[in-house]
């Protein structure tokens, strides 16, 4: 399962990676990762023109998109557009921290899981 995770690098700038989660045979329930301890879950509902400036992940978290796209920009300009059912793993708590804006003025609905530490 592909997880894109955004993390503040030795340049103090956001960096994009590409992790995939590695999935074992759970027999009938299917494919599952390790447990991944969480604190809770939160629901989001962002409006359609929402542009959250630069700014850092108040702390380790996924989150995963439910409906609607964001489209997040790092240091470097390099944007990415996450949508339905897709997850971010954000971990950029430090340095320059990244960009969040709606695409073509879609709300969106996501689920916030903070991790312990």
């Amino acid at each position: 399962m592909k997880v894109t995770r955004i993390y503040t690098g030795a340049d103090n700038q956001s960096h994009f990676e590409d992790i995939e989660v590695e999935l074992k045979d759970g027999g009938p329930g299917g494919t599952m990762s390790p447990l991944v301890p969480v604190k809770g879950v939160i629901f989001r509902e962002n409006s359609g023109d929402y542009n959250f400036d630069w700014h850092n992940a108040p702390r380790r978290q996924y989150v995963v998109t439910l409906e609607g796209e964001v489209e997040i920009e790092i240091g470097d300009g390099t944007t990415r557009i996450l949508g339905g059912g897709e997850i971010l793993l954000a971990e950029d708590t430090t340095g320059q921290g990244h960009i969040s804006r709606a695409v073509n003025g879609q709300p969106r609905k996501s689920l916030i899981i903070p991790l312990e530490d």
